[in-house]
């Protein structure tokens, strides 16, 4: 009797649900299924008509939209020529990712999970909604979840009689070998993989465009709490024209991806407790046909290179990584501490030792030294996922500097009760960079951002960016006055006007030109502090007018944890008490807002 077949198909745009979709994969082949992983995209979506079960992990993006690598598929599955009982041999199951700040939480898995059902496939369960407001992430719905998903593709697609599960102390096979060469190789071909500053085609993933950073000022006062950076790269070699459009261009609302590195500190430590030679050479094969190597990577690679560039030892590890250190762990003390993080008794042990004071996994391994050593190099990309790309909102338009792309940083540190403060991988390695001292190149590519900008003549646009969420806007701003745009509002809030007033004078000459309205509020300059939903209710009346009598748009940007409810309850409140609306008239008036667009917003935890 054969095994169940079972596909997981994954639409990811920061990595989470390919981690999920790789997670699923393992536990698959543990019950003996046979499973193959693949991003949507990259699947012939036809042959879904002869697949019996198939998974389907997808997040949301932006304002609803599908992620960046299931567009094309995303657009197949909602042609209205496609039968009604065109899925009807296939169960499925979808599981969502999503960040409950927005409003469209987790719209992409609802909307695909109700068109399986029109197309015929049968669910094997409700949506997973996955959260990562919540405390113990998308995993605290994720878990139970799949205990359920299992029993169910375990009932109709039995194990065979002649199989047993894999037992779960042992560990499942590593997807690569690293076969180590001998002699370290003579010319440098890890470089043949590295993007020059004068790409073939335009900036991607696999061929970021390594652009000169020009400039890295700190552009809040020495008494500010926080490091904040205007960071400035030259693109004028990367094919990148105002007149172009993505991904040979950007606009105003795009985003800028950059690939960070791990600190020469951490990546020796890091070969120090796993007793691995940064200066070994080797070469990936995967372990299973049809799995192929990480694109990135180059063939031959150093110890150092993968280390440095590559594994994320900076991110806070998830339980699967506890689970496969149980498996490979020597030392039972250590074995039994790693099975308990791992068991659904202790995440919230694991909670309290990981997750809330942030320890990363090279904090891990480091509590777990006779483990760390004991690690055989094959596991190095099961243990751990790759450095993700960190995506920036660009803060100026090619119109007004078409040979320069800005970004503003706000270097993430914190403290939490571990001795060493937490620090962001991507904002403190920027932040480390100095053109001064010498060149310095960072890798980056474009890509559609979560807000677009009215490309109809005339239309106002009202901007509510404090603190750094006024950086999208400020291309905006600078993309509309190219254009002869004068119907710019900004709401912009932060702490002091002499500490963390971003643009000072680049907004108060544009006001005196007649080609903004700013609106500021100080909230540490008076005893009750003032916020920008205030500033919002205090000019109700023009607020009401522009969007109620002149079609204007409503954009929203910044920190989503208490700001983005709070606007849109002032909004609510304007609605009522300038248009006179009732409250469910109020509420059903910024619904439609949101639904045309006209109300958008780019919020983050």
């Amino acid at each position: 009797m054969p095994s169940a077949r079972l596909l997981v198909l994954f639409g990811s745009q920061t990595g989470t649900a390919q981690d999920v979709s790789e997670r699923l994969g393992r536990e698959a082949r543990r019950r003996q299924l046979s499973c193959r992983v693949e991003a949507l995209d990259s699947y012939p979506v036809v042959n879904l008509i002869n697949e019996p079960v198939v998974i389907f992990v997808c997040a949301t993006a932006g304002q609803g939209d599908p992620p960046d690598n299931m567009k094309s598929f995303w657009r197949f599955i909602f042609r209205r020529s496609l039968p009604s009982t065109a899925l009807r041999q296939m169960d499925f199951a979808v599981l969502g990712l999503g960040d409950s700040s927005y409003a469209k939480f987790n719209f992409v898995a609802k909307k695909l999970h109700r068109r399986l059902l029109q197309l015929g496939g049968s669910a094997l369960l409700p949506v997973c909604l996955g959260d990562d407001q919540h405390e113990l992430g998308p995993d605290a719905a994720i878990d139970p979840w799949l205990q359920d998903l299992w029993e169910k593709v375990l009932g109709p697609h039995p194990v065979p009689l002649n199989l047993d599960l894999s037992p779960p102390g042992v560990p499942w096979p590593s997807k690569f070998t690293l076969q180590f060469l001998k002699d370290t190789p003579t010319s440098g071909p890890e470089e043949l993989c590295v993007a020059g500053t004068d790409p073939q085609g335009p900036p991607s993933e696999l061929q970021p465009f390594l652009a000169p950073m020009v400039s890295n000022q700190r552009v809040t006062g020495p008494l500010h709490f926080q490091d904040v950076r205007l960071i400035e790269f030259d693109i004028s070699g990367s094919g990148m024209r105002p007149w172009l459009s993505l991904p040979h261009s950007f606009a105003a609302g795009d985003v800028v991806l950059i690939q960070p590195e791990n600190t020469a500190s951490h990546v020796q430590q890091f070969c120090q407790a796993l007793g691995l030679d940064p200066e070994q050479h080797f070469t990936l094969q995967p372990r299973e046909p049809g799995v192929t190597c990480p694109a990135r990577l180059p063939q031959p690679c150093s110890m150092r290179r993968l280390v440095s560039q590559y594994l994320d030892i900076a991110s806070v590890p998830r339980r699967s990584f506890f689970e496969l250190l149980a498996c490979l762990s020597p030392h039972e003390l250590e074995r039994e501490k790693l099975r308990e993080f791992s068991s659904a008794r202790g995440q919230e042990e694991l909670c309290e030792y990981c997750t809330r004071p942030r320890r990363t996994a090279l904090e891990v391994l480091c509590d777990f030294p006779h483990t760390a050593a004991a690690i055989p190099p094959d596991y190095l990309l099961d243990l751990l996922p790759l450095i993700r790309p960190r995506a920036f909102s660009i803060a100026s338009s090619l119109r007004a500097h078409p040979s320069r792309l800005q970004i503003l940083v706000a270097v993430v540190q914190y403290r939490t009760r571990l001795r060493e403060p937490r620090r962001g991988l991507c904002s403190s390695w920027l932040a480390s960079l100095d053109p001064v001292q010498g060149p310095v190149q960072v890798p980056l590519w474009v890509r559609s951002g979560g807000l677009t900008f009215p490309k109809t003549p005339d239309v106002p646009v009202i901007m509510v960016g404090p603190g750094t969420g006024v950086a999208p806007f400020r291309a905006a701003i600078q993309e509309r006055v190219a254009q002869g745009e004068t119907g710019n509002v900004l709401f912009f809030g932060c702490r002091r006007r002499d500490q963390d007033f971003y643009w000072e004078a680049e907004w108060e000459q544009l006001q005196a030109r007649g080609c903004l309205t700013l609106v500021t509020a100080f909230s540490r300059e008076q005893e009750q502090k003032l916020y920008v939903q205030h500033r919002l209710r205090a000019l109700g009346q023009l607020v009401w007018e522009l969007l109620d009598g002149r079609g204007a748009h409503f954009y929203l940007a910044g920190n989503a944890k208490y700001m983005p409810a709070d606007v849109c309850d002032t909004l609510l409140s304007i609605f009522r008490e300038e248009g006179g609306l009732s409250g469910p008239d109020a509420t059903a008036y910024l619904a439609q807002l949101q639904r045309t667009r006209r109300f958008q917003t780019e919020t983050w935890a």
